[in-house]
């Protein structure tokens, strides 16, 4: 086999790894009228992205979507609920027809919960499970296909730390974002002989209202703002890394400060995480 060949071959197994230009490309966003979503839309614009930003409220995306054009960048916003398959289909039926392909999709909506297990009906369960975990997989599947075909593309899903391991009020959270690791690793390892790229991001704590939005046992917004949140990493700082990570075309990444121990600790000792883990709030 010729160095030609042997290349060739480890390009399609991802051996050689080349920084990641946006310029251009186009990048669809959900979960983009606020948090990491929207400042990664900002950071994509600065890069020169085309981009698409979804979220449920057209006038919270809008004001995103002034401040990226500001960048020179241009911006479709699809507003839509992503729990709705048939609105999820039509919106990518719009975006091919106004964007005619999408090279990068980051799924990025989602929303938290502050309810013990006892206490939240399972309709809770299956509402974030419909958010955070089906609605990622439906988009992923229908935009999949044409980037198999161009043999190019980027799929980014952004998890959370607790998607590697359990945190107390946050069953029904965790289990969908563990739901996220379990099928974009597998799909990672179903693409890898394509180019078409899969990157799992799990952030820890990050300055976003992910607290306020979070569902109680009576299916409302907890409409507190937890001070780990508050003492977080600044959201525009983890959509830096998370470009960076994309760049690099890193498969799984952890991005917090402090709180990132516990993964450690979950993995190398586990008789201390579960010590720790009922004081975590």
């Amino acid at each position: 086999m010729s160095y030609t060949e042997m290349r060739s071959g480890y390009r399609q197994i991802g051996y050689f790894h080349h920084m990641q230009n946006f310029n251009q490309k186009v990048v669809w966003i959900t979960g983009a009228s606020g948090g990491i979503g929207e400042a990664l839309a900002y950071a994509f614009a600065r890069e020169g992205a085309r981009l698409i930003l979804t979220a449920r409220h057209a006038d919270k995306l809008n004001r995103v979507a002034v401040t990226c054009r500001k960048s020179g960048g241009q911006v479709l916003v699809v507003p839509l609920d992503v729990t709705d398959l048939t609105a999820l289909e039509a919106a990518v039926v719009q975006v091919k027809t106004e964007m005619d392909q999408v090279d990068l999709l980051v799924l990025n909506a989602g929303q938290s919960q502050r309810s013990v297990a006892l206490e939240s009906p399972l309709s809770l369960d299956r509402a974030l499970m419909e958010l955070n975990f089906f609605s990622p997989v439906a988009l992923t599947k229908f935009i999949l296909p044409d980037m198999i075909r161009r043999d190019e593309g980027h799929i980014v899903a952004i998890s959370s730390l607790a998607g590697k391991f359990g945190v107390p009020r946050r069953t029904a959270y965790c289990a969908s974002k563990h739901a996220i690791q379990g099928f974009f690793e597998a799909l990672n390892a179903e693409v890898a002989r394509t180019r078409v790229k899969v990157t799992i991001v799990s952030p820890g704590r990050i300055q976003t209202e992910i607290s306020l939005h979070a569902l109680t046992k009576e299916g409302v917004e907890h409409g507190q703002m937890d001070k780990g949140q508050l003492e977080g990493m600044p959201a525009d700082l983890c959509a830096a890394k998370i470009l960076r990570a994309i760049k690099k075309d890193k498969k799984d990444v952890l991005i917090g400060r402090k709180e990132l121990i516990m993964y450690f600790i979950h993995k190398w000792l586990p008789f201390l995480y579960y010590r720790l883990i009922p004081n975590i709030k």
